[in-house]
């Protein structure tokens, strides 16, 4: 059963019970109230329940519904215990009818409803009952009114999940397959440079291989929102300095991690972003600073905790609009740092970028935490 089946389904219920209980107890009808009741029951499986994938189409929704309306008044006319079948019915108009018709078919039935039960004679001798008329389909409207409001904002909730879902999906694209075949491609242009040197030619190509099964993997883990493997074993601090150690062993640049502060756990997002912001840092170390060394602190402080990625690269003049430079850890102000401000926000965090002419970047992600 789908959702949309799911919630549909009380009303039915609802419908049901309200039918049934006058029927099981009507007084003054006798057999033609179960006939009729009978009749109803029927009619509403037949164009109801199992129509419901003509919801909100006026034809031929609009006439099932005049027909269940009327079957309503002849029920109350035969036993005004059926005045209660109006709760099972007043959610119909929105579910069947497309738009502003709803709110015509929902006042359409209070009235009705009101007309079987003598409402309408008793308003010229007493006027007041006009007001409970009145009301009654004010009423009507109003919930339709709040019922849409609710549908409105549950879709515009789904739209921003669905956006939410697309960017994070593309960020953890980004640094995993994008970033893998980067360094894939920096493997294998080492491995043609290194000429008839077999050994050399064999771990560049193993290198690469290696590489490739561990973006893969990560990419696999990211589809199904799975922590990063580095956390999935490891301490953040250890996570990170393994991370380093590999990417210096594949890239021939120095790095080094520190640690200030003592370690804590902290919340598995926070722990995730840091960890991106490390390998997006460092990625554009590789391919833009043409640094020598790079290093990487992480820093717990109370109700904070930052990771800086420095390098001694040939930096840049100035930030684009985003804060990103041409080059060094803070990369080209493409994705890469766009997507690491966008998760860094998702935490409450900020990531800023310091450079200058030959004296290499720093990137810097802080997020505040208990």
């Amino acid at each position: 059963m789908g959702e949309e089946a799911r919630w549909i389904r009380p009303f039915h219920l609802l419908f049901y019970a309200c039918l049934m209980i006058p029927a099981l107890t009507g007084r003054e009808g006798g057999a033609p109230v179960w006939a009729v009741a009978a009749v109803t029951a029927l009619y509403y499986w037949l164009f109801v329940v199992r129509g419901r994938d003509r919801f909100e189409r006026l034809h031929p929704m609009g006439w099932h519904l005049t027909v269940l309306i009327a079957l309503m008044a002849v029920l109350i006319v035969l036993d005004p215990a059926f005045d209660t079948l109006i709760f099972g019915m007043l959610a119909l108009p929105y579910l069947m009818l497309p738009g502003r018709w709803a709110y015509g078919g929902a006042a359409a039935l209070v009235t009705t409803a009101f007309t079987a039960a003598g409402g309408l004679a008793e308003i010229s001798q007493a006027p007041s009952r006009a007001v409970s008329l009145l009301a009654g389909i004010a009423l009507a409207v109003l919930m339709g009114l709040f019922v849409n409001v609710l549908v409105k904002a549950g879709e515009r909730n789904r739209e921003l999940g669905v956006l939410e879902e697309r960017t994070r999906l593309a960020g953890e694209i980004h640094d995993t397959l994008a970033q893998g075949f980067s360094g894939v491609i920096t493997q294998l242009e080492a491995a043609e440079q290194a000429g008839d040197d077999l050994a050399a030619v064999r771990e560049r190509i193993t290198s690469a291989k290696r590489l490739a099964r561990e973006s893969l993997a990560e990419a696999r883990r990211s589809v199904h929102q799975l922590r990063p493997e580095p956390l999935q074993r490891e301490r953040l601090d250890l996570a990170l300095a393994g991370v380093a150690r590999r990417w210096a062993a594949r890239t021939g640049i120095r790095a080094r991690m520190a640690v200030s502060g003592p370690p804590r756990p902290l919340d598995p997002d926070v722990e995730v972003v840091l960890l991106r912001a490390a390998q997006e840092g460092l990625a554009n170390v590789a391919r833009h600073a043409r640094a020598a060394s790079v290093a990487l602190t992480l820093t717990y402080m109370d109700g904070e905790v930052t990771l800086d990625v420095l390098d001694d690269g040939e930096g840049f003049d100035g930030l684009s609009i985003d804060g990103a430079g041409s080059d060094g850890a803070g990369g080209e102000g493409g994705y890469g740092l766009t997507a690491m401000r966008e998760r860094a926000a998702r935490v409450g965090g900020a990531v800023t970028v310091e450079s200058a002419r030959g004296e290499g970047t720093a990137l810097c992600v802080s997020i505040p935490c208990a």
